[in-house]
């Protein structure tokens, strides 16, 4: 794997419009089998109780365990084919951080796990999902450049 690929990927990343327009403080960083994505907790993410949505905690989640796969994937896309997630504890405030790594892999299909820390770096969720490589290549047209 080399820094160019991490590097298109991040790009990608940060340049999707869920995170250009919704999750704008997103932070990325990629690297072989891991990727980190970072947060910083609004009240535009909260439900009615004052905390985090879990579907806050899904996003990121699984955004850690994809790219953390898709690092080793060079030539095409990675698609989630499921996610279970455990939440632990609520957050309303500060930056979280998901770290995803690789657990396994195969021919066309990846396991990846991925942990949610609050800023104090105590554990808020955990989950684990299943990839499959995609016939969509990485291409500019997607955001890869």
């Amino acid at each position: 794997m080399t820094q160019q690929h991490y590097d298109k990927l991040e790009r990608m990343y940060l340049g999707a419009n869920v995170n250009t327009q919704i999750f704008d403080t997103t932070t990325v960083r990629i690297s072989e089998r891991k990727a980190e994505i970072g947060l910083i907790v609004t009240e535009k993410y909260f439900h009615a109780l004052g905390a985090m949505h879990g579907s806050v905690y899904f996003k990121l989640l699984d955004d850690a365990a994809f790219f953390a796969v898709n690092s080793i994937v060079t030539d095409a896309f990675v698609l989630t084919t499921s996610f279970n997630i455990n939440l632990i504890r609520p957050v309303s405030s500060g930056k979280i951080k998901a770290i995803g790594q690789v657990r396994f892999e195969s021919k066309n299909i990846y396991t990846a796990e991925s942990t949610l820390y609050n800023e104090a770096g105590k554990e808020i969720a955990f989950g684990t999902g299943n990839f499959a490589k995609s016939k969509i290549g990485l291409t500019e047209e997607i955001g890869y450049k």
